[in-house]
């Protein structure tokens, strides 16, 4: 099936969890910034048992900022003040043998240090940073641009970008689905490879035009860009939640892992 001319096929319909959901979260005023990388670049990063996620014959890395608002354990409110917080990840794109999609992240920056220290006893690679984050205002000359800048606490590595959305270019095309119709993240806890689900609806997407990009981030990873980014999206925002992890197994049956790791 043809992907470029094809995109519902692509979007697939969002999974439903298996109860209990653990958490639930709202991410609004998502940016998407996304470039090439070649495959066995990608692969480095990869758990064991899971492979790059590629469209068109390579795989892409991605710089996304976000702001998390009114996380929640399972079913409960939204937890006051570590609920709320800025967020900046660098992720790759991940499949595992019997199809399951997904997202590997180098890194996730947030401005909440409890947040950051629970993520990391979890093996999740949380940085704590200084994050702002800056809407359009009528007063300033960049009415219509939306910015993240970040600077870690530690080793000093920042990252700034804006984009101006473009509200009238909604988008379904293929690539843009394709990078953001992930429902689960792969990663390792304890020397095995699981998988984390999540549900939502789909993103509602439109283009938007770089406005100024600075990055270190993905460096830091270990990941090198040239240029500007080949897709950049932005969404409004929508509201996920999360189920229990599972083993990551060749076979395409992962067994239940047991124990949540967040």
């Amino acid at each position: 099936m043809d992907q470029r001319s094809n995109a519902e096929s692509l979007w697939p319909d969002p999974p439903e969890l298996p109860p209990p959901a653990i958490l639930d979260q709202r991410w609004t005023d998502a940016i998407f910034l996304h470039w090439r990388i070649p495959e066995n670049v990608a692969a480095r990063f990869m758990p064991p048992g899971v492979q790059p996620d590629n469209f068109d014959g390579t795989s892409w890395v991605g710089l996304v900022g976000f702001r998390m608002k009114k996380a929640g354990i399972g079913r409960g409110p939204g937890i006051p003040y570590l609920g709320n917080f800025n967020e900046v990840n660098v992720r790759l794109y991940s499949r595992e043998p019997d199809g399951t999609r997904g997202v590997v992240f180098l890194s996730l920056d947030a401005n909440r240090l409890p947040v950051v220290l629970a993520a990391r006893a979890a093996e999740i690679p949380y940085v704590w940073s200084r994050i702002r984050y800056s809407q359009p205002r009528p007063d300033s000359p960049d009415v219509e641009a939306i910015n993240y800048s970040v600077r870690r606490f530690r080793q000093g590595a920042q990252t700034s970008f804006a984009v101006v959305p473009q509200s009238d270019a909604t988008v379904d095309d293929p690539i843009s689905v394709f990078l953001t119709a992930r429902f689960g993240m792969h990663g390792t806890f304890r020397g095995r490879s699981i998988y984390i689900p999540n549900t939502h609806k789909p993103w509602p997407l439109c283009f938007a035009k770089l406005h100024h990009l600075k990055d270190e981030l993905i460096a830091s990873a270990g990941i090198s860009t040239s240029g500007p980014p080949e897709s950049v999206l932005y969404s409004p925002g929508v509201r996920t939640k999360f189920g229990r992890p599972r083993l990551v197994s060749s076979l395409g049956q992962p067994p239940d892992l047991g124990v949540v790791p967040i």
